[in-house]
């Protein structure tokens, strides 16, 4: 750790609630009460799988619900660290003076221009080709949309208590209706009949690396599309219009790097994990990899590990989704914001 941890954790804290007091409840009522109680199991860190006092829980959101009244027109405060007064947004000069102490920072803008900003224990530090790869472990300040990963320029960042949370919020999701499927099939994979505490632990170390990949994906498509695409995705007022690009982005980092990587693994569990979140627009705009994907690994939940045919019937799949939403994105990159959201409404025009 650092000399004046205390001030440093304390600051980031503050600028993740002054974002959250702006940017928090621009979510569904059902999300935003799920991503609570689960902010107040990570603050008085509650194990997984206990569930939180209600009445305790509504007097915490209302307490915290007044300190964002307070503190909603403040401004993002400056970091102190190593004598110095840094720039909140600015992560790699913050990783920079953080070197040798065992903590990684992340700071940066999400979906709907939310910023998101993070301060924990430095679990793994890497090369990925020219990337760098910085794996988050324990986590000391965050906001309550804990995002498992992302990219900072050519640094990609792993947050796996993010990605725990995230599992045990669709495993609890799951447990309601226990449906078939890719997630049961993900799920079962790892144990979690048998052991659900133990299978949630194995399946976040064994899914960091598919955030990985995808986080490479990214990469490689923002190459692809070239530098005028973040500036679009940024200049749009509605949520609809910003969500559609970001799909289109997400299909084509997945079909440059996170499937072909999958697929030559031969990574059964892991394809079960990432179909487990292909759904919504990404999924509208890409029948023809879902049902690849049934042809390979589903009959009624169980993985096939055989059969050649069905392998290559999804590498042909996402050989075309890497043409098709490369082409799609630099389409949407000539149009307004006004045509992008039309379009975003006629999907079924533009599947593959």
């Amino acid at each position: 750790m650092i000399a004046g941890m205390a001030a440093l954790v304390g600051a980031v804290q503050t600028n993740c609630d002054i974002a959250d007091a702006r940017h928090a409840r621009d979510v569904s009522l059902c999300t935003y009460l799920l991503g609570m109680r689960e902010f107040y199991r990570w603050e008085h860190q509650l194990p997984h799988g206990v569930t939180p006092p209600r009445d305790e829980v509504g007097r915490w959101i209302a307490a915290r619900e007044q300190r964002w009244e307070d503190i909603v027109d403040k401004d993002f405060v400056s970091l102190p660290l190593a004598g110095r007064e840094l720039d909140p947004f600015d992560a790699d000069g913050v990783n920079a003076a953080l070197a040798g102490s065992g903590l990684v920072y992340g700071a940066g803008i999400g979906r709907f221009r939310k910023p998101h900003f993070f301060l924990g224990e430095l679990a793994r530090d890497e090369r990925r080709g020219d990337a760098r790869l910085l794996v988050c472990g324990c986590e000391y300040a965050r906001d309550v949309a804990a995002i498992p990963a992302a990219s900072q320029g050519a640094t990609l960042i792993v947050r796996r208590e993010a990605l725990r949370q995230w599992l045990w919020e669709k495993a609890e999701g799951w447990n309601q209706k226990q449906q078939d499927g890719a997630l049961k099939s993900a799920l079962l994979a790892y144990g979690y009949d048998r052991d659900p505490q133990g299978a949630i632990e194995r399946m976040t170390e064994g899914e960091i690396e598919t955030l990985v990949l995808h986080e490479e994906g990214e990469l490689a498509a923002a190459r692809l599309l070239g530098n005028g695409w973040p500036d679009m995705v940024a200049s749009f007022a509605g949520k609809r219009a910003e969500i559609f690009p970001r799909a289109i982005k997400d299909n084509l980092a997945d079909c440059l790097v996170t499937l072909p990587g999958l697929l030559r693994r031969e990574s059964g569990d892991s394809l079960h994990f990432w179909f487990s979140a292909f759904d919504g627009l990404r999924r509208e705009m890409f029948p023809r990899l879902q049902a690849a994907y049934a042809a390979k690994v589903m009959r009624s939940g169980i993985p096939l590990r055989d059969g050649a045919g069905d392998t290559a019937a999804m590498l042909a799949a996402v050989a075309c989704g890497q043409e098709h939403f490369a082409a799609l994105g630099k389409r949407l990159l000539e149009m307004d914001e006004s045509a992008i959201e039309a379009l975003s409404h006629q999907v079924g025009s533009i599947a593959l």
